[in-house]
């Protein structure tokens, strides 16, 4: 197994010039014709490595998805992994800041390690079988999206059909900056709330006005309340507004409230708080309303079980492969919470996600190649 990890090492400069590549598409989530681009690039790479089908799944507002399958009539369940083309980069950021290479072996760029390292991880995995002659007879999956920075509100639904039908879901998000895979993440969940009070001159007449910016106070101190960080749970008050004018009692006030939790309990636990709140000023209504959500992918036996194999499995490559947790969320929250294995954070090791100093560290490419490439050939699902 060690010639598969020598292979892979030698094909360093490969992956570094696919990766460059890729980060030359600027995939803005919201400007679909530029994310497109790159998707008929992605088709055109999923063709050459012998994708028994590659099916576009067209969008309006986002960048079409693709579902490639190789092996498709082959037993068993599938492997499948998630990636995302999109980016949180406005298009002309490339101009700003292009491709660069460090004296430390680090590639710079728009996109780097979210997730075109990722992307590049798959691409070379998949070659890298094919070129040894050791492409495994099972079925393999690549779901490409075009809306996880946005909160895959348009891909939800087919990541969790598709993860209805897999045994095992690799979510290519990058590794943490130690180059550990993540066995945990917190779940998200996001609230509006709003109360409507009632205007009144607040130096004629304050007492015959109700507050609605008093009212909302005391809803975020209550908010406030709920925070368990000891635990895992956050929940801050992020955005507000209200009011019209500074001689005006106020009758409307809002405010965004963004939630993390480690557990499906705490999740529920908080929620029901959330969606329970009461006014406090007499008079003042209140409305809650959920937002995006997404649950926690919680690390539990299931979980660590598949850790495990994960690490035996680079053990036999002479890799240590070392897990960790992460406080954002990604699609592997989705499908963990169905309770269909999933892994994450199975990208190269860099750091700067939405940053300024966002890059790969090139040598980790050949080692996550050769470790993707072991799972797919050596991967059992349990009986």
């Amino acid at each position: 197994m060690t010639d598969m990890l020598s292979h892979f090492k030698r094909q360093q400069q490969t992956m570094v010039d696919l990766l460059t590549t890729l980060i030359n598409y600027e995939t803005f989530t919201s400007s679909k014709p530029d994310v497109d681009k790159l998707g008929r690039y992605m088709e055109d790479q999923f063709v050459g490595l012998g994708a028994s089908s590659v099916q576009r799944i067209p969008q309006e507002k986002v960048g079409d998805f693709l579902l490639a399958k190789w092996n498709e009539d082959a037993p068993g369940k599938p492997i499948m992994f998630l990636i995302h083309i999109d980016t949180v980069w406005p298009i002309g950021t490339l101009a700003e800041r292009p491709p660069r290479i460090d004296e430390q072996g680090r590639l710079f760029g728009p996109g780097a390690i979210d997730m075109k390292g990722g992307i590049t991880i798959v691409l070379s995995a998949l070659r890298g079988l094919r070129d040894l002659g050791e492409f495994p007879n099972r079925p393999i999956w690549v779901l490409m999206t075009a809306d996880e920075e946005v909160g895959s509100t348009y891909s939800e639904a087919l990541i969790k059909d598709l993860a209805k039908q897999s045994g095992l879901v690799l979510v290519m998000e990058p590794a943490t900056p130690e180059e550990a895979i993540k066995t945990s993440r917190k779940g998200v969940a996001t609230f509006q709330i709003a109360v409507e009070g009632r205007p009144a001159h607040a130096g004629n007449a304050p007492e015959k006005g109700i507050n609605a910016i008093v009212d909302l106070a005391y809803q975020t101190l209550k908010l406030q309340e709920m925070n368990d960080l000891r635990h895992g749970t956050s929940v801050s008050v992020t955005m507000v507004e209200g009011g019209t004018a500074t001689n005006v009692i106020p009758a409307h006030a809002s405010a965004k409230v963004d939630v993390r939790m480690l557990t499906m309990q705490a999740y529920a636990d908080v929620c029901e708080k959330i969606m329970n709140l009461q006014p406090y000023v007499p008079g003042a209504k209140l409305s809650v309303t959920s937002g995006h959500t997404r649950g926690p992918m919680e690390r539990n036996a299931q979980m660590q079980a598949d850790y495990e194999q994960c690490r035996a499995i680079g053990a036999t490559l002479g890799l240590t492969v070392r897990e960790d947790s992460s406080g954002g969320g990604s699609d592997g929250n989705f499908t963990a919470m169905m309770g269909i294995s999933t892994l994450d954070g199975l990208g190269p090791q860099g750091d700067g996600l939405h940053a300024l100093n966002e890059h790969v560290v090139l040598d980790s490419l050949p080692r996550r190649s050769a470790l993707i490439a072991a799972m797919l050939k050596d991967w059992k699902f349990k009986e």
